[in-house]
């Protein structure tokens, strides 16, 4: 109830913002988060300075918390969280209430994550690290095997970085938003380069300076509106598993950069940020064999999914890739990959009809531009990174240890013999 309506409803006991604090179990600055999601109203008495609430609405919402504590909505009992960040519908997806695709074509990756963290547009933002910071991130990364993936080496990059930052327990907004605007480019700068474009700044686009870690290829200005508008594209997408894993430790009050760790940790899986990687290898398969006949033929043989396609969220196209798939028409050697992605989808679609997702996507690109097969993977990583914050950021204005779910025991009902 916001505050004009006080007046229609009769007047009962009022909370000071510490007593509602204490009652919701939250700290006092979290009461505030509450009336800016309209779940509380907040009323400044006359004459003074603070803001008081309805003891019963307080109430209501603190028996909400317990409800949900104990197995209902947001606690995942049914993996249900209130978000205003991502919603997926009818085979579209919006940012903040703005169709994504639109956003990623207009703006930039940096502008669309300042969308995704604030609600607001910062056009010509770019973000930079001071240079102690990446040198403590590559310092670290250049110490592991150089057999560790790209995923291993920016999970490295942002535990160094914690390590050397004190005030990474200061979860308040501007310290995580200070944090996000460093660690994004850092944990690019980390990785090792694989070209010498000479164009390439600490002020230049994210995708230009990470262009330069993907390939060694000199850059051209559609593969880098590719490589951007892919940033942009895939920053977030509603909760898949490692967004989930991130708000588990944001519910925890873990900091941003263990926040980022959790979810970097599950996106290695094939199943999330990995699959583009099989994608890319089964697109070279098809190059070499001149056909995707063969190839789809192994793949099932295998007993494996082929690659690339169908998304359980996109009964119909997935939005990512027809837009990537648009913009990939007008990078310079990407013809062939084109035709082989196509013949991929049609030889599939002989007896199960599916669409190509965003992993077929990037395959192509990635194929395209003499990039690895690992090199989807760290694009996937780099963008999701501005999803996280913003999901990060949104459970720190929730209740502590909502996410965590009571276990559902099967095993024997002690007490049980000790084992001989």
């Amino acid at each position: 109830m916001r505050d004009h309506d006080t007046a229609l409803h009769r007047p009962g006991p009022r909370l000071t913002t510490k007593e509602t604090a204490e009652l919701l179990g939250v700290k006092p600055e979290t009461v505030y988060a509450y009336v800016s999601r309209g779940l509380l109203s907040s009323r400044r008495e006359p004459g003074g300075r603070a803001s008081t609430f309805e003891a019963k609405e307080v109430e209501a919402l603190a028996r909400r918390n317990r409800r949900e504590a104990a197995g209902g909505q947001g606690s995942g009992g049914d993996l249900s969280v209130r978000t205003r960040i991502t919603l997926i519908e009818r085979d579209r997806y919006y940012f903040r209430g703005v169709d994504a695709v639109e956003l990623a074509l207009e703006h930039s990756y940096e502008e669309v994550a300042e969308w995704l963290w604030t609600g607001g547009l910062t056009p010509g933002v770019t973000f930079t690290a001071p240079e102690g910071t990446v040198k403590v991130a590559r310092r670290a990364v250049d110490a592991l095997s150089e057999h560790a993936s790209p995923v291993d080496r920016l999970r490295v990059a942002a535990v160094a970085m914690a390590a050397e930052d004190p005030l990474r327990f200061d979860l308040s907004e501007a310290a995580v938003l200070s944090t996000a605007r460093i660690l994004i480019p850092t944990l690019v700068a980390a990785l090792p380069r694989n070209g010498h474009d000479h164009r390439e700044d600490a002020e230049s686009p994210l995708a230009r300076r990470l262009w330069g870690r993907l390939t060694g290829r000199p850059a051209d200005e559609a593969s880098l509106r590719v490589l951007d508008t892919a940033l942009a594209l895939l920053a977030d997408h509603d909760l898949a598993a490692s967004t989930l894993a991130v708000r588990v430790a944001a519910s925890a009050r873990a900091h941003a950069y263990a926040t980022v760790s959790a979810g970097l940790g599950v996106l290695e899986g094939p199943l999330h940020g990995a699959a583009s990687g099989l994608a890319h290898r089964m697109l070279l398969d098809v190059l070499d064999q001149g056909t995707a006949v063969p190839v789809i033929a192994e793949e099932l043989r295998a007993g494996r999914r082929v690659p690339g396609l169908g998304h359980r969220l996109y009964p119909g196209e997935d939005p990512r890739a027809r837009v990537l798939f648009e913009l990939l028409e007008q990078v310079p050697g990407a013809e062939s990959a084109l035709l082989a992605a196509r013949d991929v989808v049609a030889t599939t679609a002989r007896h199960t009809p599916l669409h190509a997702n965003v992993d077929l996507a990037l395959a192509v690109f990635t194929a395209s531009c003499g990039m690895p097969a690992t090199a989807g993977e760290t694009i996937f990583a780099v963008a999701r990174t501005a999803g996280w914050i913003a999901h990060a950021l949104e459970e720190y204005g929730e209740r502590p240890l909502r996410m965590r779910p009571s276990g559902h025991y099967v095993g024997p009902r002690p007490p049980q013999p000790l084992p001989e």
